[in-house]
């Protein structure tokens, strides 16, 4: 409903999913909703799939965490066909459906971008061997974001293995906490909401619905408190900060070569004239710098995807070649180094 609506106020951004849960959606509905919304946006729809994690959003809908991967995989096998002109039937463990030529059809062909959401150093593995793009959290460290982007396009690469026969989507997104205001203070003060959002997941995370609990803001309140609250409602990381700050630590993500920053931003009570001013402020002070230098992060991906540039493999590539420590950014292949 909200990308629905979000399609008809803009022109040119992306609208994605993050995400579909397909163990709990049967992909019938999947692929009328995500061809739909993908002709409400002419052709805008990033089509983002995940399997889920707890039992509270698995269980409702009879799937559970023994038989979620299975629902996921088959899902994805009995979707990807409903995108095409001819009917399509699949028959499995968990889906038994006969011929149908499922309608509407999107207007990206053969169908939007795909991704999948990853946690986890073996997701991100999965997700590149199966040629999705990845939707992950911000990485912990530099050396983090290398290793698991090495691990994705070797995967990628080396030991493909599609689910169905789909555009293969090669690229990186990952979330970050956002505020972008003049001073690093003021970002700060106005993102209340970053905390609020960490409180949710670890709520969401560790607890079983309780109808006679307090309101989640309620619980939020006397957890800020706490010296946990404190802390994070003192987090410095993401990009939180002033344009000079943010510009700083986007950098860092440039360097690991991620695609694309997905902000957290509208999250608790983070008054939406503050939303609009920093992104407003980013978009002026902050993101031309990086747009300028696009091109040179697209031309190293056409150049790994080609096998220019050979990114170290964390489950086959030993640290230490000939004696010497390799950083785990990217190895040129030895020809190319010699000349040959």
């Amino acid at each position: 409903m909200f990308l629905s609506a979000a399609s008809q106020r803009t022109q040119h951004i992306r609208l994605g999913h993050g995400i579909v849960q397909l163990p709990t959606n049967h992909p019938m509905r999947v692929a009328e909703r995500a061809s739909t919304l993908d002709i409400l946006s002419d052709g805008r729809l990033e089509l983002g799939l995940g399997e889920g994690q707890l039992t509270l959003e698995l269980e409702p809908f009879d799937a559970t965490l023994e038989d979620k991967r299975g629902r996921f995989l088959e899902a994805v096998q009995a979707l990807i066909p409903m995108f095409g002109d001819a009917p399509s039937e699949f028959h499995g463990q968990y889906y038994d459906l006969p011929p149908r030529n499922v309608v509407p059809k999107p207007v990206q062909k053969p169908h939007p971008p795909l991704w999948v959401a990853c946690t986890k150093m073996n997701t991100i593995r999965d997700a590149g061997a199966w040629g999705m793009g990845v939707l992950g959290f911000q990485f912990a460290s530099a050396q983090q974001a290398e290793t698991w982007i090495g691990a994705y396009y070797n995967e990628f690469l080396k030991r493909p293995a599609p689910l169905a026969d789909y555009r293969r989507n090669p690229n990186i997104a990952v979330a970050s906490y956002f505020m972008c205001s003049p001073t690093d203070e003021l970002a700060l003060q106005r993102n209340e909401g970053a905390s609020f959002f960490q409180f949710s997941l670890e709520s969401y995370r560790s607890s079983f619905f309780d109808p006679d609990a307090p309101s989640l803001w309620e619980r939020y309140r006397l957890w800020r408190e706490t010296e946990k609250g404190q802390k994070a409602s003192n987090y410095t990381g993401g990009l939180i900060g002033s344009p000079d700050s943010l510009r700083n630590r986007l950098r860092k993500f440039e360097r690991s070569n991620i695609d694309m920053v997905i902000f957290l931003v509208q999250t608790g009570k983070v008054a939406h004239e503050h939303v609009c001013e920093s992104l407003e402020l980013f978009a002026t002070q902050v993101m031309p710098e990086f747009h300028e230098r696009e091109p040179d992060h697209q031309a190293w991906k056409q150049a790994v995807l080609a096998g220019e540039i050979e990114l170290l493999d964390p489950d086959t590539d030993a640290t230490r070649v000939d004696g010497e420590q390799l950083p785990w950014e990217i190895k040129r292949r030895r020809e190319a180094v010699s000349g040959g």
